[in-house]
């Protein structure tokens, strides 16, 4: 089958622009004028782009589309001004779906951050007020703490004496129970409350969250779904949507095993990087190191600076870290560690360090989120060229806390997308969605004018740090492809490549960067089918 996009401003490369491109069998076979593409395209069906850009379908890097999915159908927490929001919100949700007496009910997106009634957690007395008929299990925006009610602790046995989990926490209060808040590892005793959907009810919740990918132009994405002995399950729901024919997304799979040996069952069974096909496909190891900045649990060589004596979570030790790296490195499987606070990236790259000799970083080693640094630690990436996974809608949270967290030297020096630029450190975009929402829009915003998603602060954060279009263009689409080896046939719009392309409402090269929040995407195609129209 044969497609044509004419009239279009199609993105070739930065610089290079053409009028057309024609799709035959899933692949970019001609990229041109108006004129030539017309001429070799008989019989082919046409689509008139009425002067709209043309740009290659995004790519999210990082981010977890079961959570997304998952979410659609929780309580909704994002954005609460208040705990007495959230309190009200989460019973609305009860009165509307009326759960059965003693069922699981999870929520997600609240952030302590933004209350105004009390600058604090939420805690079991808060969700008691909710439910204590219905186990309550509320993830923070980060998904690096979770909170309960008294239900949900009896139910998952959870009391004074219950020893806590190495890599996490779980606070006790000042009569020595639990206060219903789980930190890192921790977590992992009451989100194993939750049900975990099978066939086709899974299904349906990942067609859900890819509906959403969609309608932001993303074509692929680079999930963390499989998460230790849940692989066979996940990796399988994924492989069924191919195979029907309603994946609407080709997905790189980045798999999480908190010990060696659930990895090395992993291995045992034939998974590592590449396995799969071109929708579906196995990527990274994905490891965590620490927590995040809003929790404080990210890993930190000092003090945090509002919070003295506090330098965050170290969820796995230097010893276990580099066992894991090098166990997946020997067997020929990418690496990816979720790394925020600067002792956190420094652990990963002196993991790296034992694996990547004279910058030849062969299996594409990375970290996840990179967000506090400086020079050095920056420039430990560039002699063995590990790629940086970076999120720049972080910055729509951050650029409130990071100087109160860690200060004003060390923030200036944080999230250093334009100095990373400079050092030639390869970057890719993504969302960690649903930590923030899927909105490509956004996150190009918030790297090309370092702002929040309200326009502040006049002129940027720390703007010597700000990108252009173009390279934000590229770091979402062919820079994202390098992660998955798959830059000679994904991230571009050139012959050979395949067809993931988005249409979009506004010329994003060319309006003013304000407004780059006002574009749509009118148009996504995966393979030259249309997965998105609006």
């Amino acid at each position: 089958m044969k497609t044509v996009i004419h009239h279009a401003k199609v993105y070739v490369e930065k610089g290079h622009f053409e009028e057309a491109l024609l799709i035959e069998d899933g692949i970019i076979r001609m990229v041109g004028s108006n004129d030539d593409v017309l001429a070799a395209a008989s019989g082919a069906e046409m689509i008139d782009a009425q002067g709209h850009t043309v740009v290659p379908g995004f790519i999210d890097s990082h981010m977890h589309m079961y959570n997304v999915g998952l979410n659609l159908r929780s309580i909704n927490l994002m954005g609460a001004s208040s705990i007495e929001e959230c309190i009200q919100r989460s019973r609305d949700f009860l009165a509307k779906n009326h759960p059965a007496p003693g069922s699981v009910i999870s929520g997600r997106g609240w952030n302590h951050d933004y209350f105004t009634d009390e600058h604090r957690m939420l805690n079991r007395h808060d969700l008691d007020k909710i439910s204590t008929e219905h186990a309550l299990v509320f993830a923070r925006a980060c998904g690096h703490v979770t909170v309960v009610n008294s239900k949900a602790l009896e139910i998952a046995g959870i009391t004074r004496d219950t020893p806590q989990v190495p890599g996490g926490e779980f606070e006790l209060d000042e009569n020595g129970e639990p206060n219903g808040i789980f930190k890192e590892l921790a977590a992992s005793l009451v989100q194993k409350l939750i049900a975990q959907p099978e066939g086709r009810e899974l299904e349906d919740l990942l067609r859900a969250g890819m509906e959403h990918a969609a309608e932001w132009g993303i074509t692929s994405i680079q999930s963390n779904d499989i998460k230790n002995d849940n692989y066979e399950r996940i990796y399988g729901a994924y492989q069924s949507m191919v195979d029907k024919g309603t994946a609407l997304v080709r997905t790189y799979h980045q798999c999480n095993f908190t010990t060696l040996a659930q990895y090395e069952d992993f291995l045992a069974h034939g998974y590592k990087t590449g396995y799969g096909c071109a929708m579906n496909k196995i990527g990274p190891l994905k490891l965590f190191i620490d927590g995040s900045l809003g929790a404080r649990t990210a890993l930190m060589r000092q003090d945090y600076s509002d919070a003295p004596g506090t330098r965050g979570i170290e969820v796995m030790t230097q010893e276990q870290l580099n066992a894991l790296v090098q166990t997946a490195d020997a067997h020929g499987m990418q690496v990816a560690v979720h790394a925020i606070g600067d002792r956190g990236i420094e652990m990963v790259l002196n993991a790296y360090d034992t694996v990547v000799h004279k910058g030849k970083n062969n299996l594409r080693h990375g970290i996840v989120h990179c967000q506090i640094t400086d020079l050095p630690l920056l420039e430990r990436f560039q002699k063995n060229d590990i790629i940086a996974y970076i999120q720049p809608i972080f910055l729509h949270y951050d650029l409130h806390i990071v100087e109160d967290r860690v200060g004003k030297e060390l923030a200036s020096t944080s999230y250093a997308f334009r100095t990373m630029e400079k050092l030639g450190i390869h970057t890719c975009f993504g969302t960690d969605s649903p930590v923030e929402d899927l909105c490509t829009m956004d996150n190009i915003h918030c790297a090309v004018n370092r702002q929040d998603l309200k326009g502040f602060p006049e002129g940027g954060f720390y703007p010597a740090e700000k990108i252009d279009v173009f390279d934000a263009v590229d770091e979402y689409t062919i820079g994202c492809a390098y992660t998955s080896f798959e830059e000679g046939i994904k991230g571009r719009l050139k012959p050979g490549y395949y067809a993931d392309l988005a249409i979009l409402s506004d010329d994003i090269f060319t309006v003013p960067t304000e407004t780059i929040r006002d574009i749509r995407v009118l148009t996504t195609m995966v393979g030259g089918k249309v997965t998105f129209q609006r």
